[in-house]
């Protein structure tokens, strides 16, 4: 059931009214509960459509959303700081907040506007019954009742008109970097935090990946193109069962060393769940939208979205954090903007396979979960053997949701640099307050947004690229490395014929 959290009020979420007939909600009608939202600092919209709202007949079938930005009050009052922190993730304050400080002035005074009308109205509506019982002429104050309802009707489309261009510019504001972030517009400013092993030396010139696969008969980029087109593959005998393999290995290590929980959610999601990650609707385009009948579904472009929403709308008991996720999913995304890049092998494809880890913590804990999640992530690297160096990503590299990131990146010899194979990432409060995840801290009675957390634990194509690359032989066979050995059941991969 589709249901108002009003105790959320001035917090970054999506709450979903529902559709049907008009009903009293929480003792508030549609547009009672607006004009709450309003006096807190929120702002009214629909998420996925916009259609005028009134006190009546709600259209069936008709999602009706009421969303919470970036808690409005704080971007108002910390204007300065919000414009410094766009521009730290190298962001033009000016196209981001657009007319801000304007629209939301105008927001306001339209509002109180209103509300001092409608009170004035209210008073003079008030007098008529006394009036007429008196015999007097009220003709006058009818008129003047009258046209008063239509000033506040006038008031009350620019209030909802300004609600909508505020929305859009608080949907476009991210998240607020950790204190510890480095500063910088680019990759150029991230920082090297560790590595681990050593490149592997060879006595001959290293081939990359592509050319290994298909002198091996194992992957097949022509017959993927002339099947599905650009950024596909076909794994064939060896290269199909080493996929499996490393899915297999890593929910294994997860699962029984590193102490998550295996799920198996949808692969696809509704837009719903797009929105509570961070998704939509700011990058739709990177993403496989699937219409379907009145509503759009998604093909999921990370298992981030669909375990992340497993939660959606709950309350959870602070006893049960942190909670740790593992989830296997292919993974979809549409590649928009990077036309021209990683035109060569599978490094940047529209299909590939991950295995996720998700955690949800108490925001006191959650940078220490960051750190065990990102060392979970890199013991995957460290049991098959390949070379890394996990770097801190710059504020002008990490991500919309995220408040501070760790990129883990994998030598590959065969194209003599480095290429990130897991993000671990936290979120703090961003996607909670989206999704409306909260948690009940012990001997509280108060709820309050938990933390939630996410990382490759790992990106399987490219674990895959990584071991062709990094144990290729002189003779062209490639060397299995012995952790994934008892699931292939072989020790190296021979050449075949496609």
């Amino acid at each position: 059931m589709h249901r108002v959290n009003t105790a959320a009020l001035g917090a970054l979420q999506i709450l979903v009214i529902g559709t049907g007939r008009k009903r009293l909600l929480a003792d508030r009608t549609y547009q009672d509960v607006e004009q709450v939202l309003r006096n807190h600092g929120g702002i009214v919209t629909h998420a996925l459509h916009r259609r005028s709202r009134r006190n009546v007949q709600i259209p069936p079938f008709f999602l009706y959303s009421i969303v919470l930005m970036l808690d409005l009050a704080f971007v108002r009052n910390n204007l300065p700081k919000v414009e410094q922190m766009l521009r730290n993730r190298g962001m033009d304050p000016a196209a981001v907040l657009k007319d801000f400080p304007k629209v939301e002035a105008q927001r306001r005074q339209a509002i109180q506007s209103a509300e001092t009308l409608k009170a004035e109205r209210n008073r003079l509506s008030g007098q008529i019954p006394a009036m007429k019982k008196a015999g007097q002429d009220t003709a006058q104050i009818v008129a003047d009742t009258k046209a008063m309802r239509e000033q506040i009707q006038e008031l009350e489309k620019a209030a909802e008109e300004y609600d909508g261009r505020m929305s859009e510019v608080l949907v476009g504001i991210p998240n607020m970097p950790h204190e510890s972030v480095p500063v910088g517009n680019s990759a150029d400013a991230n920082l090297e935090v560790r590595r681990w092993g050593k490149p592997p030396e060879f006595n001959f010139k290293p081939k990359p990946h592509w050319e290994i696969g298909e002198e091996l008969g194992i992957l097949d980029l022509e017959r993927a193109a002339k099947v599905a087109g650009a950024r596909f593959a076909v794994y064939w005998d060896a290269g199909a069962r080493m996929e499996r393999a490393l899915v297999n290995f890593m929910l294994d290590v997860h699962t029984r060393e590193h102490g998550y929980t295996e799920v198996l959610p949808p692969f696809m999601v509704n837009s719903e769940s797009m929105y509570g990650t961070g998704q939509l609707p700011k990058f739709a385009s990177d993403s496989f939208r699937v219409p379907h009948g009145d509503k759009d579904m998604w093909l999921v472009p990370t298992a981030e979205v669909p375990v992340t929403n497993l939660y959606r709308d709950e309350t959870l008991d602070g006893s049960r954090l942190p909670i740790c996720l593992t989830a296997y999913t292919p993974c979809f995304r549409s590649e928009a903007g990077s036309y021209g890049k990683d035109v060569r092998g599978i490094i940047r494809q529209h299909q590939f396979q991950k295995v996720e880890l998700v955690k949800f913590a108490k925001p006191e804990d959650s940078y220490g979960e960051l750190e065990k999640l990102t060392h979970d992530a890199e013991e995957i690297l460290q049991k098959l053997g390949l070379h890394y160096r996990v770097m801190v990503l710059s504020t002008g590299d990490m991500g919309f949701s995220s408040a501070k990131t760790y990129d883990i990146e994998v030598w590959l010899p065969g194209q003599q640099l480095y290429r990130e194979i897991s993000s671990c990432s936290n979120f703090e409060a961003f996607q909670a307050r989206r999704a409306n995840i909260r948690y009940r801290p012990e001997g509280k009675g108060k709820s309050e947004f938990l933390h939630t957390l996410n990382g490759s634990g790992l990106a399987i194509g490219r674990t895959w690229l990584a071991i062709l690359e990094n144990y290729q032989q002189a003779d062209g066979t490639v060397i299995i490395p012995e952790a994934l050995r008892p699931y292939m059941d072989a020790n190296c991969i021979r050449p075949r014929k496609l």
